[in-house]
């Protein structure tokens, strides 16, 4: 597909990373809604993927840089697909199921090698089950689920576009 420029297209989505994130800090700080551990991580690919749009929005790659971009932009988003999805089946659990809660962040942060905060964050915990926010029957990791395939999707087309 031509298109005139590219750079609109590598924009929009780090207009939509910037307000997926600013909506999750103002939930976060306006609605009083704390993340749980793996929310964290989704914020952080979800950053992780502005970034790299951002990149080729300020310097838009030739044709293989662009596929290398992509590459990147669609393992990031498949990190993105694997910690929502842990994330959704551990909200659809039976109660008696759902692991214990852990310690917060800067606990594990200050007692804990790097290395077990890192796997307690992308396994979850009993906080992370919980839903306490809503829209259209979904829960927000169920949103972000369908957004990280969303980048999937978007990133195969953006590689195919051409300039005129």
């Amino acid at each position: 597909m031509y298109v005139k420029s590219l750079r609109l297209y590598s924009f929009l989505p780090v207009l939509a990373t910037v307000s997926m994130l600013a909506y999750a800090y103002y939930v976060q700080y306006v609605d009083y809604l704390d993340p749980c551990p793996l929310c964290l991580v989704q914020r952080l690919v979800i950053l992780i993927i502005g970034i790299l749009f951002l990149l080729t929005f300020i310097y838009p790659p030739q044709y293989i840089f662009r596929k290398v971009f992509a590459v990147l932009i669609t393992l990031t988003s498949i990190v993105g697909v694997l910690v929502s999805a842990n994330h959704v089946r551990l909200q659809h659990l039976p109660a008696d199921e759902v692991p214990a809660c852990g310690p917060g962040l800067s606990y594990m942060l200050d007692t804990l090698p790097l290395g077990e905060v890192f796997k307690n964050l992308f396994t979850g915990s009993g906080e992370c089950a919980e839903i306490t926010w809503r829209f259209l029957g979904l829960s927000m990791p169920t949103w972000t689920l369908i957004t990280f395939v969303g980048f999937i999707i978007y990133t195969l087309i953006w590689t195919k576009l051409k300039k005129s």
